[in-house]
């Protein structure tokens, strides 16, 4: 309870309160959209650049079974999730396979608030997460894809979602990002990290406040979806992390990165997944794997997941 509260006073989640509010309020606060671009670019630019700096001072053995263990996780989860959907929820085809894509990849805003829970801990992760967010990112979305198309005679349309995936700006920024800072080094990295390491966590808040106003959009469609979906949305992620926290303290991570690991693990991804989802499964309806995704596992993530994940890890590991 105590890491639950401790949590609630960081500035990034009060940062999210307060945008849910100023839509519960009615407000007439609005994020300017070119901002809204700006920070995007910003916040993936310096994961990426920060995330391949530290690649590049990390020995391959180091980093080899996290990026093993990642890949696994990003074929599993979607497949556990689809079975659930399917099978327990009765949700049709398309539309379970949808959600499944969302919550077989990850999000980046998720992750950096792990991220800044586990330094305000004094526990931070490996440098080489981004790395493995960015390997996490892409798996889950075939994986949940394949499974209608490959029921289908359509042809021609998963490459079309995989290519909007991979193009996306939040993949390719994160990859260019990750490839520059290896190639840079810490050395050459000095010129600009005032500017990517000094304003991360005010760019980070209010990337929060913007977030918040489109998840209190969000959460009143929670009566369309369901209770089923709300459950799932809670649930899920839970199961999902359990695996990663003892995966990731195989695979040799810290305690801070077993628990932003399994942070990533338990996220469910709402930019890139609807992307591919809006082309690859056109049938499936945005107001249920976007509600899921942001309105439901994106909020529970960020106030009770991350210290949950925590408490667990410290649990397991000791």
């Amino acid at each position: 309870m105590e890491t639950v509260l401790s949590n609630f006073s960081s500035p990034v989640v009060l940062a999210f309160i307060l945008g849910i509010c100023s839509k519960l309020v009615k407000s007439d606060l609005e994020f300017p959209r070119p901002l809204y671009q700006s920070i995007s670019i910003y916040l993936l630019l310096a994961i990426g650049l920060k995330g391949g700096v530290e690649l590049s001072k990390t020995p391959f053995a180091e980093f080899f079974m996290p990026a093993i263990v990642t890949l696994l996780l990003g074929v599993v989860t979607p497949l556990t999730a689809y079975a659930i959907l399917r099978y327990i929820g009765k949700v049709d085809i398309s539309n379970s396979a949808g959600i499944a894509a969302h919550y077989g990849s990850v999000s980046m805003v998720t992750f950096l608030v792990a991220i800044s829970f586990m330094e305000q801990k004094g526990l931070p992760p490996e440098g080489f997460m981004p790395t493995l967010l960015a390997l996490l990112e892409i798996p889950g979305i075939i994986v949940a894809l394949m499974i209608p198309l490959a029921l289908s005679s359509k042809k021609g349309t998963l490459g079309k979602a995989l290519h909007e995936v991979v193009t996306g700006s939040s993949i390719f920024l994160l990859i260019g990002g990750l490839i520059i800072g290896y190639i840079v080094g810490p050395v050459k990295y000095i010129s600009i990290e005032p500017f990517f390491s000094g304003g991360f966590q005010g760019a980070l808040f209010l990337f929060l406040l913007e977030l918040g106003m489109v998840t209190a959009n969000r959460i009143r469609d929670l009566k369309k979806v369901g209770v089923f979906i709300i459950f799932f949305g809670i649930l899920v992620p839970v199961l999902h992390a359990i695996p990663a926290i003892l995966l990731g303290a195989w695979a040799g991570l810290s305690i801070g990165g077993v628990t932003v690991f399994a942070t990533m693990v338990a996220s469910a991804s709402y930019i890139a997944a609807p992307a591919a989802v809006r082309i690859a499964l056109p049938d499936a309806s945005p107001s249920i794997y976007l509600t899921a995704s942001l309105g439901i596992t994106f909020p529970f993530n960020i106030a009770f997941g991350i210290p949950l994940y925590y408490y667990l890890t410290t649990l397991i590991m000791g």
